[in-house]
């Protein structure tokens, strides 16, 4: 489970606004591009670099850093991305990486011990467990949507991190708090 950074360009000012605020001290303005920084969590996914993260955590990237659990930093390029499920694909150029070995998500039951990882903010790797709380879950009323429903703290950072069974094997990817969901089963996901 890595970290990964990104940094976005983004407009701002110069827009009108019905807010009474912006009327009085932001007509006029001039719209600037600054600088915003995201944070998440990615699994390396293949020897050869790839990594599994979600959407939101490398949209609209202009820049993306991954550092990996040795504090190796290295840039990552977007491969591909899937807003309406919010996952993503990046790639790291380096060579013989620790890669997740994938579980057979269809095996999985209500009940089964779940580990959620994630590594936030730069802080280190963090580990919550729990069990499998509901599978099938949707949350936004979409009709792909298969979430896996966990207790374990998915914790603020964590969003793109691992959800693996009590052997280690990936079974999904964390993408949502306060429910702790893990989104779309991982045998689903590369297909």
């Amino acid at each position: 489970v890595v970290n990964i950074a990104s940094t976005m360009k983004v407009k701002s000012g110069g827009t009108p606004s019905n807010d009474p605020f912006w009327r009085f001290f932001g007509e006029g303005q001039q719209p600037r591009e600054r600088e915003v920084q995201g944070q998440g969590s990615g699994v390396i996914i293949s020897a050869n670099g790839y990594i599994l993260t979600n959407n939101h955590v490398v949209q609209n990237a202009a820049e993306i850093q991954v550092t990996l659990s040795d504090r190796r930093e290295v840039k990552a390029e977007i491969v591909g991305t899937d807003p309406d499920s919010d996952l993503a694909v990046i790639k790291i150029d380096l060579e013989d990486l620790p890669a997740v070995v994938f579980a057979d998500s269809a095996t999985v039951e209500v009940g089964d011990v779940v580990l959620a990882l994630g590594n936030p903010f730069g802080l280190g790797q963090t580990v919550t467990s729990g069990i499998v709380s509901a599978l099938g879950r949707a949350t936004m009323g979409l009709g792909y949507e298969d979430f896996i429903q966990t207790d374990a703290a998915i914790n603020p950072g964590n969003s793109g991190g691992a959800l693996v069974d009590a052997e280690g094997r990936l079974v999904g990817i964390n993408t949502a708090i306060p429910v702790s969901y893990t989104h779309l089963r991982a045998h689903e996901t590369l297909r």
